[in-house]
């Protein structure tokens, strides 16, 4: 049964929106920021570029594991509290690596502390679109949240020739912990914060809430590897480090592109949502299994594909599964993001392996296999849930 939600007084959507997609940005940057600085950090700390897969996959793993107790706290205390103990979190672990990080370990311990700050901001922003934005204009508002991801790359980027080259690295991260501050007074206040008691204990937990995170895992796995791998196997086949950095940044332009036109066109659709994401998945394998054929065009097709409709597809499934859970929003979406976590944590180091031990083709293969499997899973996922939320009244619309 549907738990009874008390809802507080909804604030504008623009305004929810425009703080979800700020909370996102401020507390997932500095993941971001240390993959940007890798180059002038790696040369003071002594990390290579293993060390820096193996930091990030370690920020995701701790992600991961923070998502689901942190959706029980969103639930419990409201998402402003969240989302601006996420923002304090992230500013002082910035704060901290600019002037406590002076060996590899410590620096892989406190971006390990600022993982935490990225699942409070991330479920803290699911509950809060869910309470302020109306189920017609969702859709967009969770693309354009999501959208905020490679717009922190962008933001990370930015900030090597701006501040990293000129004043160095670590005046890099106190400038980012300002800017994180400074999403302080866009979290968006409430008047009752805390749903009942009741609402977390709603037990979203379901057969095909789990189902759809293990897709995730899969699908996130096989994206981040392409993300973390491909300028290095273009260059690898003989292609310009210029015009292999230039085909990622297009792959990322055209995956917020599509993130927020995934948003835009789940508000037309009533229903069917994660059957679209199956379909994406599908279009995302494709593009993987392109990056296994040699020569510039499908080097340059793959990437659109795989990062245009492989990587577009978290703020649809956000969606979907707030749609189908929203007595626990918070709770729900902790189950589908650990999978995403867990696949961000887990795709570079695997596929990596493969990699190295049989060649970049074979993993573009194996990625593209992986791929497949998330879109049979979330097919299942969507036939579970669809018959749960039949069999219950009231359950809401089928993702």
């Amino acid at each position: 049964m549907t738990a009874t939600v008390s809802h507080p007084a909804p604030a504008r959507p623009v305004r929810a929106s425009l703080g979800a997609t700020a909370v996102t940005i401020a507390c997932v940057l500095p993941v971001f920021l240390v993959g940007g600085l890798a180059v002038q950090m790696g040369a003071d700390l002594g990390f290579s570029p293993a060390g820096l897969g193996l930091a990030v996959s370690a920020y995701f793993g701790i992600s991961a594991l923070a998502s689901v107790p942190t959706g029980a706290l969103v639930e419990r205390y409201g998402p402003a509290v969240v989302a601006r103990c996420g923002i304090l979190l992230s500013a002082g672990s910035l704060l901290a690596i600019a002037a406590l990080a002076r060996s590899y370990p410590v620096l892989v311990a406190l971006l390990g502390l600022s993982a935490t700050a990225n699942a409070l901001g991330q479920l803290a922003s699911n509950s809060a679109l869910a309470r302020h934005v109306p189920p017609r204009r969702q859709g967009l508002s969770f693309g354009v949240k999501q959208a905020a991801i490679p717009i922190s790359t962008l933001l990370a980027g930015v900030a090597v020739p701006t501040i990293a080259l000129t004043a160095g690295w670590r005046w890099a991260f106190v400038v980012a912990a300002g800017a994180a501050l400074a999403a302080l007074p866009a979290v968006t206040t409430e008047r009752s914060p805390a749903r009942r008691a009741g609402a977390t204990r709603a037990g979203p937990a379901s057969t095909g809430l789990v189902m759809v995170g293990v897709a995730a895992t899969l699908a996130a796995g096989a994206a981040n590897a392409l993300g973390t791998f491909v300028v290095d196997a273009s260059v690898t086949r003989g292609l310009d480090p210029g015009l292999a950095g230039l085909t990622l940044t297009l792959g990322s332009a055209v995956c917020v592109a599509a993130r927020i036109g995934a948003g835009w066109l789940a508000d037309r659709r009533s229903h069917g949502h994660l059957v679209l994401i199956a379909g994406m998945l599908v279009v995302g394998a494709v593009g993987l299994g392109l990056l296994a054929v040699t020569g510039p065009a499908p080097l340059v097709v793959g990437v659109v594909l795989g990062f245009g409709l492989g990587w577009a597809w978290p703020g649809l499934m956000t969606f979907a599964v707030v749609r189908l859970h929203p007595q626990a929003p918070a709770a729900a979406t902790s189950i589908t993001q650990t999978g995403v976590y867990a696949g961000g944590g887990l795709g570079p180091l695997v596929f990596g392996a493969v990699a190295h031990q049989w060649g970049y083709p074979t993993m573009w293969r194996g990625a593209a296999v992986a791929m497949l499997l998330a879109t049979l899973l979330m097919l299942v996922a969507h036939r579970l849930l669809a018959a749960r939320s039949g069999a219950a009244a009231g359950a809401g619309v089928v993702g």
